[in-house]
C-alpha cells in the first residue's frame, strides 16, 4: 500500500489525485475529454483522438483511481497512450481495496466502556 501511495523511487503515488506527485494522463476517457460545459459540441468517435494525443494533462482528474503502475524496473510513463501502465482498471483496484480493507480492520480498536 506504501508503494502504491509513494513510497517508491519515482516518489510518486499510482492513485489519481492522493499527495503532490501522481499521474496527470491517465488513460480513460471521461478523465482525458473536456467537460460539456467546455466543449459544448458533441465528440464524435473520431474526433477523440485529439484528446488522446493531447500532451496536456487531463482536464478532469479521476481522484481515486489507481493505474497500472510502473515497469519491473521501476520506470513509469505518464502517457495515456500506455494503458498498461497509465490505465486504470478493476483488476488494478480492486485488491488495493481488499487490502486497505484488511489493514482497516486489524488496527487495534479503542475498547468502548
Amino acid at each position: 500500500v506504501d508503494y502504491i501511495l509513494g513510497v517508491n523511487p519515482a516518489k510518486m503515488s499510482y492513485m489519481v489525485g492522493f499527495g503532490d506527485k501522481y499521474p496527470q494522463h491517465i488513460h480513460h476517457r471521461g478523465s482525458s475529454l473536456p467537460s460539456v460545459r467546455v466543449h459544448p459540441q458533441p465528440i464524435h468517435c473520431g474526433d477523440g483522438f485529439q484528446f488522446l494525443y493531447n500532451s496536456s494533462p487531463n482536464p478532469n482528474v479521476l481522484v481515486g483511481a489507481v493505474v497500472g503502475g510502473p515497469d519491473s524496473q521501476d520506470n513509469f510513463a505518464d502517457d495515456r497512450n500506455n494503458y498498461q501502465q497509465s490505465e486504470p482498471a478493476t483488476y488494478i483496484n480492486a485488491p488495493l481495496v481488499g487490502a486497505l480493507a484488511f489493514l482497516a480492520e486489524t488496527v487495534q480498536k479503542p475498547v468502548l466502556y
